[in-house]
């Protein structure tokens, strides 16, 4: 997907959000991440949009924590929120291609990193926030969910911070029935390595749609047709969250 996309899905998938908390009020809880209400959803996700403008507003060349939450909530919070998430928006719009800021993901610009981690990061917890209505989330298109896969296993998962690790090796198949997108997992004791393509034998396999998989593999929905070794499937639920 080109910048442009991601900078338009994070537009769209945030004005999502405000209208699901609209509907929910800040008070509901968040089924798909237990333990908080939608308030600390909203809190959370603006955070995060305030820290990724930062770097490429300010041209920040080394990570920065984030600010503390703020203690907002009900109107006043939501609003704050869509403060925040236009400033990203419009910030990530402006900044130019060669614009030099910290990224944690390789990409092909930092630019395009941020554009690509906050739409995907937008999108996930606008599932969450519509989770709290107790009713089906809105559709994930199929090209995003297969970008936020691949930003998912090539990227996070391969980072040092992962823990879904094999004492032996064992290779996991993702496959993407709607799409034709197969992705190869190779895990071990080492951080996962994972490519597009059927590039060795899998000792188990995760099928569906490409919004299915997408869902599942982010921990928002149970796993689609799982194959062949499902103790693989469970290592990828207690371990593939992302620290």
């Amino acid at each position: 997907m080109e910048t442009t996309e991601h900078i338009r899905t994070l537009e769209e998938e945030g004005r999502a959000l405000v209208s699901a908390v609209d509907e929910t009020g800040t008070d509901a809880e968040v089924p798909t991440c237990p333990g908080w209400r939608v308030r600390d959803l909203v809190r959370h996700t603006g955070t995060v949009h305030r820290w990724a403008t930062a770097f490429v507003a300010e041209g920040y060349t080394a990570p920065r924590r984030m600010e503390q939450e703020p203690d907002l909530d009900g109107a006043a919070l939501l609003a704050w929120f869509e403060k925040g998430h236009r400033r990203l928006v419009d910030t990530l719009r402006a900044a130019p291609a060669d614009t030099d800021c910290w990224a944690f993901l390789p990409a092909p610009s930092p630019v395009a990193f941020w554009a690509r981690r906050q739409a995907h990061e937008t999108a996930v917890h606008r599932i969450d926030a519509e989770s709290a209505r107790g009713t089906t989330p809105g559709p994930i298109p199929a090209a995003f969910a297969v970008d936020g896969i691949d930003e998912l296993l090539l990227g996070f998962q391969a980072r040092e911070k992962s823990r879904v690790r094999t004492e032996t090796p064992r290779v996991l198949r993702v496959r993407a029935t709607d799409t034709d997108t197969v992705w190869t997992v190779r895990l071990s004791a080492e951080p996962p390595v994972s490519e597009r393509g059927e590039t060795a034998d899998a000792d188990c396999e995760f099928t569906g749609t490409a919004e299915r998989l997408y869902l599942s593999l982010w921990n928002r929905a149970p796993l689609p047709q799982v194959s062949g070794d499902r103790a693989l499937a469970d290592l990828w639920r207690e371990r593939s969250g992302i620290v």
